[in-house]
């Protein structure tokens, strides 16, 4: 035993040792050119313009010494591959997803373990035999086309399908015969932000024009339309249903209700805000007419109850209500309100067993409330503890419906639910190599810089000592009305098992606590997200979680914003940062793909009081000379045309021309990839591994 222990000892103090040997790093040399903007009389350079045009040979160039850079360095940590045995392993188990029936079908996703993609399951039947209907596996040898959405007609005869390659936004949509399993001639190219609603033998969805050549990846996304596709015929002989030539930065869907009587249209210009329109489907003459105009507001249809709507809105009601509106007359003080507004949440209603089933948000978790059809409450779900619902799925005239739940420390469990006796069975529980026992997740309140009260959640190993010295991972996101609920991480257990603390704040710009929550984080105010992330920190620190040469941050996507935003303004706070698909050019964001989309939480520098806020805490225009900014990997894809690479490229160059000290300042860019979604297994183990050890390493933690 005595030498077992002085074996580990010494691992462990070699391990550290390790850890602390110097890592240099050979930038690239990344060319300048004499690019130079002028806002309302402010020049701004733009050095690093060239690597806008992500096709071009010398972008390209760049791209390979950067990765090369990145891979010599993550070569040299002595533990890396230790970490992709752990990850690998502990990946390793069945995985579901939540059932749903149309026709005489159930339908599932399953994921044995390692599977780059889950696989679509049928089963005839509640109980019966499943089968494979569709194994995105085989559509690539690697992995790299995804399933990005399926439907099924609702007699169950038909399955439509889009497909994402290499984690592109652009879909290809394909249609099978579900009795037969075949494979049918149908495919529809150029869909993007679109979903597929049927009727009859056929279904609606958005697409756009082709782009030029060399220019799918980046070039501004207008003109969506929505149509109408014939099973067995070509895309070209589709049905035009709606286009709008007057506005073409403007987005439409289209949906079909349960008992395909009406077709809703969806409009927007933004992610924030829509407007209605719905069409009678008896009635093939009929123009579309608008339910409510304007983009002040939200409104989602949960479906039809005979000739009227029930609306989820938050029309006059913050936190959102469920209101029934007469097609015929829809004009808001016509509306009869079913759920008042209440001081939780309302994310979601669905319509299952003749019940309303309502989603709520409370302080970051789910609650959920039955109502019958009039409003009337009659109970609560029980849930199991602290966590998050999600993937309801239930039919309106059926009894069954099923539901996902997870926590921090709870796998993602499906549920079997039984509406009319308020009664939830286990269905599916993943078996894990995980003793959530080890564990405590707490919800803390802390103060922002305005005094303002902001949740966070702070996962770590049951007994840890607050003595300012343990590595922490704060996360964050603080956008677009998206709310960060407690969920299940095989990539934050590598973390958690070697003893690092774990927080997710819940700031201003989500969706947490309503709309007034989202708005005092977004334009003129996006300042608040920073300072309470910034805040979130500081409160880790007081309280002897964690102290700055052991904090680490992390965020994706407009999170990649809020890194990079938090580390120009506060280095000293942090020794880590993890950008990942940021938006780092605020200047110029919405002039690529969908960016335009994000005005609504963003503004833009086309006029003087959006470039007055954005110049202020733009990363890629806030880097300093010889500041010494904290250690940072930032992630990027080639193919991400959600927040082009761009972003990515021009910051990390410039934070390597301007970096002081030992710092690395490295950027992975991932091939045949793009904003995330539809990542194969082996990505995701591939960069989980070169994260955490990037992390360990510069947090000078040793992996056991």
């Amino acid at each position: 035993m005595k030498t077992c222990y002085v074996l580990f000892l010494v691992v462990s103090i070699m391990a550290m040792s390790a850890c602390k040997q110097k890592n240099t790093v050979n930038y690239p040399v990344a060319k300048k050119v004499d690019t130079v903007d002028t806002y309302f009389g402010t020049k701004i350079a733009d050095p690093y313009r060239w690597m806008e045009n992500d096709t071009s040979a010398e972008t390209a160039a760049w791209v390979s010494e950067e990765n090369a850079a990145t891979k010599e360095y993550l070569s040299k940590i002595p533990f890396r591959e230790q970490m992709k045995e752990r990850l690998t392993k502990i990946w390793n188990y069945p995985r579901f997803g939540v059932p749903f029936k149309e026709g005489p079908y159930y339908f599932f996703f399953k994921n044995d373990g390692l599977q780059n993609q889950s696989v679509f399951y049928v089963r005839k039947g509640i109980d019966g035999e499943p089968k494979v209907l569709l194994d995105p596996n085989k559509l690539s040898e690697d992995g790299t086309i995804a399933l990005a959405g399926t439907q099924v007609s609702h007699d169950g005869r038909y399955l439509a399908y889009s497909i994402a390659k290499s984690g592109s936004d652009w879909n290809e949509v394909h249609v099978m015969e579900i009795g037969s399993g075949k494979l049918l001639p149908d495919t529809l190219r150029w869909v993007k932000f679109s979903g597929m609603s049927w009727q009859d033998d056929g279904f609606y969805y958005s697409r756009y024009d082709a782009p030029k050549k060399g220019m799918e990846l980046s070039k501004k996304n207008e003109f969506q339309k929505v149509y109408y596709h014939t099973v067995g015929t070509l895309q070209n002989d589709d049905k035009l249903v709606y286009q709008n030539l007057k506005f073409p930065q403007r987005n439409y869907g289209a949906a079909v209700t349960e008992d395909q009587r009406f077709l809703i249209l969806y409009e927007s210009e933004s992610t924030y805000g829509t407007a209605l329109y719905y069409r009678d489907l008896a009635k093939p003459a009929m123009p579309f007419k608008q339910l409510v105009e304007g983009f002040d507001n939200e409104y989602g249809v949960v479906d039809n109850i005979g000739d009227k709507f029930l609306v989820v809105t938050n029309n006059k009601a913050p936190k959102k209500k469920l209101i029934l509106m007469d097609p015929a007359n829809p004009e808001p003080r016509k509306w009869k309100t079913i759920i008042p507004e209440r001081d939780d949440v309302l994310e979601s209603v669905n319509l299952a067993g003749g019940y309303l089933v309502s989603e709520y948000m409370q302080n970051a978790a789910s609650k959920a409330f039955i109502y019958n059809l009039d409003g009337k409450f009659l109970h609560e779900m029980s849930l199991p503890g602290i966590g998050t619902l999600a993937g309801f799925s239930g039919k309106k005239g059926e009894n069954v419906a099923f539901y996902g739940y997870t926590s921090f420390t709870f796998p993602n469990t499906i549920f079997k639910y039984d509406v009319a006796q308020n009664k939830s069975d286990i269905y599916n529980r993943p078996e894990i190599d995980f003793n959530p026992e080890l564990y405590e997740v707490k919800q803390m309140f802390y103060l922002g810089r305005d005094k303002t009260t902001i949740p966070m959640f702070i996962v770590h190993k049951k007994g840890l000592v607050l003595n300012g010295t343990n590595p922490a991972m704060l996360y964050g996101y603080g956008g677009f009305n998206v709310s960060l609920t407690p969920s299940f991480s095989l990539s934050r257990l590598l973390f958690l098992e070697n003893g690092g603390v774990y927080a997710v704040a819940n700031l201003r710009g989500g969706g947490e606590y309503g709309e007034d929550w989202h708005k005092a984080g977004t334009k003129d105010r996006k300042q608040n997200v920073f300072d309470d992330f910034i805040a979130a920190a500081e409160y880790l620190i007081a309280e002897k979680y964690t102290s700055p040469q052991h904090l680490a941050i992390m965020g994706g996507s407009n999170g990649g914003l809020l890194v990079g935003a938090c580390m120009t303004q506060r280095p000293e706070l942090f020794k880590v940062a993890i950008p990942q698909v940021g938006v780092m050019d605020m200047l110029r964001y919405h002039k690529f793909t969908i960016g335009w989309a994000w005005a609504s939480d963003y503004g833009t520098s086309e006029t003087k009081e959006g470039f007055d806020y954005l110049v202020k805490y733009s990363p890629l225009h806030n880097l300093k000379d010889s500041v010494q900014y904290p250690a940072t990997l930032a992630f990027t894809a080639d193919h991400d045309d959600r927040v082009v690479p761009a972003h990515t490229f021009k910051f990390m160059a410039t934070l390597q021309a301007k970096q002081k000290g030992d710092n690395p300042a490295l950027v992975r860019i991932e091939t045949k990839a793009g904003h995330g979604a539809g990542k194969p297994t082996a990505k995701q183990i591939d960069e989980t591994t070169d994260l955490w050890s990037f992390v360990f390493y510069n947090l000078g933690m040793a992996y056991k």
